[in-house]
Order: structure tokens, then C-alpha cells, then sequence
């Protein structure tokens, strides 16, 4: 986000762009950053909203879904959520991925693995696949309370649950 050369070549190129909030970034340079791409020809640029830094060690990052609000506003760029980067503990990712989405969030980006305690990077807050599933199922009546809708699921593997 802060690299303006990195920026600028990715204003040149015809692919989609995904960029991700810096930790001490304000909305503001978060927007300018996007700007840059945009001024240099790229249209296709999605904003990543992951968490800032903060003085609280519970969690790797606060999830700042304000900006999330506010680039909706601010930009007619889509704005995704990675609360799995943002808290980086499983068992908070649910409720911040449904707290996005009734934000206006347009997607999410979530970490899961068939075994996540076997994941090698970011084990800790990747969900199974079982879980993923039972969250995107939850995630369907959120969406539709604010006036949206997740995409198809019928493609989603119904994973058996052990009981």
C-alpha cells in the first residue's frame, strides 16, 4: 500500500488488484493508495479491509469495519473483510465475518484447511471446512436482512459432521 513505484506498475496492468489496508493506515491513505492504481489506468481494484493495529494483544489486529462502512461512501470500489487476518483466533472469525457482511462488506476472504491444526501457516485461525460451510449457510439471512444475497451455495460440499 505504501510502495507508490509498486502502485503505479500495478496502474498498468490489466488484472485485478487486491489491495489490502495497511496495519497504521488511515482511510484516507487507504483511498489515496487506490487512487494511485486508478490514475495510472487500472480500473479493476478491490479494497481489503484486514484489521489496524491497536494497543491490544487479545487480538492480532481490530477489525475496523467503520471503514468499511465509510469506503462504501467514499469509493465505488468493492470492499472485502478478512477477519481471519484481523483476529487471527478461529473462534472469533464467525461473528466478525457476519458483522461484515451486515456492514455492507461485498465478500469475504476467511482461511480454511480439512485439518486447520495441521495448516502450515496460520493454523490458529483457520476454520475447518465443515465449519466454512455451516458459516457461509449462516451467513445467508444476515445478507438478506441488509438487502443482499450470497452467492450460490449449491456448490458447496456438504461435509458430514461427526457427532
Amino acid at each position: 500500500m505504501q510502495n507508490f513505484d509498486l502502485l503505479k506498475a500495478l496502474g498498468q496492468v490489466d488484472k485485478p488488484i487486491l489491495l489490502k489496508r495497511g496495519l497504521s493506515a488511515t482511510i484516507e491513505e487507504f483511498v489515496m493508495a487506490a487512487e494511485y492504481i486508478l490514475s495510472h489506468g487500472n480500473s479493476q481494484v478491490v479494497l481489503c479491509e484486514r484489521g489496524i493495529r491497536s494497543f491490544d494483544s487479545y487480538t492480532r489486529n481490530v477489525l475496523d469495519l467503520g471503514a468499511v462502512v465509510a469506503l462504501k461512501q467514499l469509493t465505488h470500489l468493492p470492499v472485502i473483510v478478512d477477519p481471519s487476518h484481523a483476529v487471527g483466533k478461529r473462534e472469533l472469525v464467525a461473528p466478525l465475518a457476519k458483522a461484515a457482511v451486515a456492514s455492507g462488506a461485498d465478500g469475504l476472504m476467511i482461511e480454511c484447511h480439512p485439518e486447520p491444526e495441521k495448516s502450515v501457516s496460520d493454523a490458529r485461525q483457520a476454520l475447518s471446512l465443515a465449519d466454512m460451510v455451516q458459516l457461509v449457510h449462516s451467513l445467508q439471512p444476515i445478507a438478506a436482512a441488509v438487502g443482499r444475497q450470497i452467492g450460490e451455495t449449491e456448490t458447496l460440499p456438504e461435509l458430514a459432521i461427526a457427532s
